[in-house]
Formats: structure tokens, C-alpha cells, sequence
């Protein structure tokens, strides 16, 4: 009878795994499946959120990219007048070399009415051409003319050059210093510069590099750095500071061939320049907030006692003469008599 028992518990047994393993199989095989597609939806919405991220980044890079190449090329005016038209003195149309010996730049000499060995040279803003009809030049010529001054009326090289761009006073300070050398050519001993918004930045940068500047006059000085950067920005968008302005130093230079470091703020900031000059400034500058020049004309007032910063309650970027006309005038013409009597 134990023969039959242990075959009849073999034969239940078997009989029990054999009907058993194909449900175990598809239970199995059921778990790997939606493991399987728990795996691939995960690995899916990765993706998705790599990819959104990734167009998203692109996006910030164009955007960034395209407020890079705006500010490097700003649109100017074409000239409307001349000296003889709007001032009814004579003057001679002249071009000269860049510091670099490269670029030729373009302009007007107006002569003082008797023989004089000092030149004004004008030095016009961001946007602007020799006529810089925000101020306007051409009355301050007028003023020069009638001081005794020769004046020199200059374009930018990116004026009119379309290989060039805006650098923020780097490459514009080796046109200044070509046009201040050119007035010397002409016989000047002394030589003013007179300049306007970044055209005041970029005379800066020329007095760092010569000493054949011999007084300036700095108009709303725009300092390319990192605070008057972002304060302009915030004029064309409500962008935050960061990462606006570590992916404008970065993408300046891919997009435009020349990078911000190159404008040395922080020696501006720290220079105490050996020549009179005369920091005139608004309260409600909205290009180049009035703190930042104050900090850089304190270095000046206290390196040399014919320096002075001139601040003017309510007065805009660029818009102190028409504000206050006869002041402006006033003040001026007494600088250039303290600082080259």
C-alpha cells in the first residue's frame, strides 16, 4: 500500500505545480510590464522637463543675445547741419587716425576767429554724432569760438562704420586720443575735453592712457560698469540682475567681438586724475545715477583744487544746459579760465 500512497502524493503534487506555473508566470510577467512602463514613463517625463528646460535656457541665451547686439549698435542720425549753416563760422571738414593707427575718423575744425593755441574737443554720447543735438555741440562751439577756442567736432568710428560697434569707451577712447592729437598737430598747446554722457566715460578712459589731456569737461558721465549696465537695462525691461548681467559680460564679447571687462571702471573709480576737471551732473539722471559720479568727482576735488562737481537739483541725462542755460554757461566759462588762465 506505501507504493500506491507515495505515487498518489507524487501524482497530487505534480499535478498541483503543474497547474499552478503559468499563473505564477502571467502574475510575474504582469509586474515586469507595469515596472517596465513605470520605468519608461519616468524616463519620458525626464525628458520632457530636459527638453522644456533646455528650450527654455535657448530662449534666455537668444533673448540675452539680442539685447547684447542691440546695445552694441544703436542708431544714429545722419548729420543735419554744419558749423557754417548753423553758426555761420567758417570751418574745415578733416579726418585723422585713430590712436591706432587704423581707423580713420571723420569731422569739423572750426578755427577761432583770431590765431589760438588752444582747441575744445568735443566728445559726443552713446547714439549721438559730432552735433549731439541733446546738449547741443553746436551752441557750446559757438561758446568755445567766442572764449577764443578752436573747436574740434568729431564722429565715433561706429558712426558711421558698420564693422564697428559699441565698446563703452575701450576702443572709442583711441579715436579721442587720435582727435586730441590731431588738435596738437594743429598747434595747440592746451587741449579740453569736453564730453558728453559716454563720450565723458570715454575721456576718462583717454586721460588714464595720455597725459595730453589738459582739462575736461565731463557732461553726464556714463561709466560702463556693472551698476550703470543694469540700471539701463532696467530702462528697456524688468529683468532681475542676476543672470542679466553675468549673460551680458558673456555673451557681449561672442556677439560683438569685444567684452565688457575690457572698460577699466574699477581704475576710473580709483584714479585721481592730475587735471582740472568739472563733473557736471542731474539729481535725475536716468542713464547714470548721479551717486556713481559723485563717488568718482570726490577723488578729483580732492586731487586737484581747480576740480569741482557741479550736481544740479531735477536736471536729466544729457539735459543740464537746457535746464539751466545760463548757469551752464556761466560755470563753464569760468572753469576754463581757472584751469587754463
Amino acid at each position: 500500500m506505501e507504493p500506491i500512497a507515495t505515487t498518489s502524493s507524487s501524482l497530487s503534487s505534480a499535478s498541483y505545480e503543474s497547474a499552478s506555473s503559468p499563473l505564477t508566470n502571467v502574475a510575474g510577467s504582469l509586474a515586469l510590464e507595469r515596472g517596465k512602463r513605470r520605468r519608461n514613463l519616468a524616463s519620458s517625463l525626464a525628458g520632457l522637463a530636459l527638453a522644456i528646460l533646455l528650450i527654455a535656457f535657448t530662449g534666455v541665451v537668444v533673448l540675452y543675445a539680442y539685447i547684447a547686439w542691440i546695445l552694441a549698435r544703436p542708431d544714429v542720425a545722419p548729420i543735419q547741419s554744419n558749423p557754417t549753416l548753423t553758426l555761420q563760422l567758417p570751418y574745415e571738414d578733416v579726418s585723422f587716425f585713430a590712436e591706432n593707427g587704423r581707423d580713420i575718423l571723420e569731422g569739423w575744425y572750426i578755427p577761432a576767429a583770431a590765431s589760438s593755441d588752444r582747441t575744445i574737443v568735443f566728445s559726443h554720447g552713446y547714439g549721438g554724432n559730432r552735433e549731439e543735438i541733446w546738449v547741443p555741440i553746436y551752441e557750446l562751439a559757438r561758446l568755445a569760438h567766442d572764449l577764443g577756442y578752436n573747436a574740434l567736432m568729431f564722429d565715433y568710428g561706429y558712426v558711421y562704420n558698420d564693422d564697428r560697434v559699441v565698446t563703452g569707451g575701450a576702443r572709442e577712447s583711441d579715436d579721442l586720443l587720435g582727435a586730441v592729437r590731431y588738435a596738437r598737430s594743429r598747434g595747440a598747446e592746451d587741449v579740453v575735453v569736453w564730453g558728453f554722457s559716454m563720450g565723458a566715460g570715454t575721456a576718462l578712459q583717454a586721460a588714464l592712457r595720455s597725459e595730453e589731456i589738459d582739462a575736461m569737461i565731463l557732461d553726464s558721465t556714463f561709466v560702463l560698469e556693472p551698476d550703470t549696465l543694469y540700471h539701463n537695462l532696467k530702462q528697456y525691461a524688468d529683468l532681475p540682475r542676476e543672470p542679466s548681467l553675468t549673460m551680458l559680460r558673456w555673451l557681449y564679447p561672442l556677439v560683438n567681438g569685444s567684452g565688457m571687462n575690457e572698460v577699466p571702471y574699477q581704475e576710473i573709480k580709483n584714479t585721481a586724475y592730475e587735471i582740472p576737471t568739472l563733473f557736471i551732473h542731474g539729481t535725475l539722471d536716468e542713464r547714470s545715477p548721479y551717486e556713481i559720479i559723485r563717488d568718482i568727482a570726490m577723488n578729483q576735488t580732492a586731487a586737484h583744487p581747480k576740480s569741482e562737481f557741479w550736481l544740479v537739483p531735477n536736471a536729466t541725462h544729457e539735459l543740464v544746459y537746457r535746464k539751466v542755460k545760463t548757469d551752464y554757461v556761466d560755470r563753464a566759462s569760468a572753469f576754463l579760465q581757472r584751469a587754463l588762465p
